[in-house]
């Protein structure tokens, strides 16, 4: 009879986080020498495995390349066809293999030190030809894999992941990599634009709209519909910012006067607007927009009128 398929993948989740906790026991003073060796190297590191062991040393480059550690994904199988050529005079080599004992890792493991580079292993055998042969080992064996046939690599290669995982962030710490620093690897993303977008960079493309005080009514609203930002700032002679009007200003205008032919900016606007400063970041903009319950803020450089950023931008750039 089939199981149930909800408790098949309740065992899989409480298997595979069970043999991920088991690993804190394996943690010695190995792993702090391996964080230094690969902090203090001058070359880059380079991780190499097979099958699905490569596929995890692929996203645990890209883990450590977007965190400050220059890396490199080599393919064992292709190492010992060619690009070997990829290790240069310093790099560090982390080596993953479940079994520690594949063909290609066999060939590989002598090639390497007879080039001179450090081996890093993480592998589930520690007394294998990979745990022997190499300088340092990480263990990262699991009783068992997720599956019923105790097959499929699932339990195995979560654990090589949670160990790369681990460096990456040793490795974090151990440089001090901050916000700013993410923001640099991480330009084009949702995360980093919270972290490097600025209020300046979100005007540029909005009109300016402006009415002074005695600006009629029916300029001021032909400025709002131009703009097409819902608001207006109202600047005095000396071109300071004194009041903004918005769309909802022009609503209440609407419901409080059966004759506004004689109103001005003045009698309608809204005294003592929020401004941004245009150096701020975008992601402080949206924090002021959702404390004060509104869509807009008027940017400014000191007392001068820079332009308006409406919530629509930051939603744009996915900061939301």
């Amino acid at each position: 009879m089939k199981r149930n398929i909800k408790a098949i993948i309740k065992d899989v989740i409480i298997a595979e986080s069970e043999a991920i906790k088991k690993l804190a026991d394996y943690v010695t003073e190995e792993f702090v020498d391996v964080v230094d060796l690969i902090f203090e190297s001058k070359g880059r590191l380079i991780v190499t495995g097979i099958g699905k062991s490569a596929n995890i040393g692929s996203k645990i480059v890209a883990t450590l390349n977007s965190t400050g550690t220059p890396s490199v994904f080599m393919h064992a199988a292709d190492a010992i066809h060619g690009d070997l050529g990829n290790i240069q005079d310093e790099d560090v080599v982390i080596c993953i293999s479940k079994s520690g004992n594949t063909p290609e890792i066999k060939v590989l493991i002598p090639l390497v030190h007879n080039m001179g580079n450090k081996i890093v292993a993480i592998t589930g055998n520690i007394d294998s030809y990979l745990g022997k042969k190499s300088d340092f080992v990480l263990n990262a064996t699991v009783e068992k894999e997720a599956d019923p046939n105790n097959l499929a690599p699932t339990s195995s290669t979560t654990a090589q992941l949670v160990v790369g995982d681990a460096l990456a962030v040793a490795l974090i710490e151990k440089r001090g990599f901050g916000s700013e620093d993410f923001a640099k690897y991480h330009p084009g993303g949702a995360l980093g634009k919270k972290l490097y977008l600025r209020v300046s960079d979100l005007i540029n493309n909005n009109t300016k709209p402006v009415v002074k005080l005695d600006t009629d009514v029916k300029e001021v609203i032909i400025e709002i519909s131009k703009s097409r930002l819902g608001v207006t700032a109202v600047l005095d002679d000396n071109a300071k910012i004194v009041g903004i009007i918005t769309d909802g200003d022009l609503r209440r205008m609407l419901q409080n006067n059966n004759d506004f032919s004689t109103l001005n900016a003045s009698d309608i606007m809204s005294k003592y607007p929020k401004t941004i400063d245009e150096n701020t970041l975008a992601a402080g903009a949206l924090h002021v927009m959702e404390n004060n319950d509104i869509t807009q803020l008027l940017v400014v450089n000191g007392d001068e009128f820079k332009g308006v950023v409406h919530l629509h931008d930051i939603i744009k750039e996915g900061i939301i």
